[in-house]
């Protein structure tokens, strides 16, 4: 595992705050004019995944592949805006529970 960065001064945006900016820029541009159907939504989050697949499979770059992946989160973050979801909330809740599961969740594969 490669060592962080030292932080800098500049403050980050929160996860929240990214969720919030994603959801604007879609209603911004017109995706959500009418209600969307959450499985369809699903399905575009699933796409975005397997475009980074389809990337890795190709040999791209670690940029084109992380690209791909960034998609799927602006999917996946615009998703949480429309829907009110608190995804930091949650996601800060399963890391802290994911320490207590045993090693591999005691699972074999």
């Amino acid at each position: 595992m490669k060592p962080r960065k030292k932080k800098t001064s500049r403050k980050r945006p929160c996860l929240n705050d990214l969720i919030g900016e994603c959801h604007s820029i879609a209603r911004s541009k017109g995706w959500w004019e009418d209600e969307r159907n959450d499985g369809e939504l699903i399905a575009l989050m699933h796409s975005e995944l397997s475009e980074a697949l389809e990337a890795m499979r190709a040999r791209g770059s670690k940029d084109n592949i992380a690209e791909e992946l960034a998609d799927c989160c602006i999917r996946i973050f615009d998703f949480c805006g429309a829907r009110e979801i608190d995804l930091e909330k949650i996601l800060v809740k399963k890391i802290e529970y994911n320490k207590t599961r045993p090693y591999r969740h005691g699972k074999k594969f």
